[in-house]
């Protein structure tokens, strides 16, 4: 899959996901400081999913009514970080499909998948 890592996202998962041999481009190494809409157009334009810790690209999709491919938000305690880049990778892996117009909300306890409405 191809995927645009927002700044929140950790270098680990970034790493991760290139190690399973996905098309990453990191927003830290490429266009840091970067407002959200501009991250969101960015990943829209390239025909990236966006994968982020933060929970305000929720409001562009759901609020603002902003497009999106489809969003990853990694909701992971910082004491279970370390589990995060195998648990995003086997997703992707198994469910990564599912993706595509939805915004999916990953945390140790499960997935959450929801439609992004166009």
């Amino acid at each position: 899959m191809r995927f645009l890592a927002d700044e929140s996202c950790d270098a680990a998962i970034v790493r991760a996901l290139r190690s399973a041999g996905h098309d990453v481009r990191a927003v830290a190494e490429t266009m840091p400081g970067s407002p959200d809409r501009v991250v969101l157009a960015a990943a829209l334009a390239e025909l990236r999913t966006l994968i982020t810790k933060d929970k305000d690209f929720g409001a562009l999709v759901f609020e603002r009514k902003a497009a999106a491919l489809g969003i990853v938000l990694v909701r992971w305690p910082s004491y279970a970080r370390s589990a995060a880049p195998s648990a995003i990778v086997e997703f992707v892996a198994t469910r990564g499909m599912e993706v595509a117009g939805s915004f999916v909300v990953i945390e140790p306890a499960g997935v959450r998948i929801a439609p992004i409405a166009t």
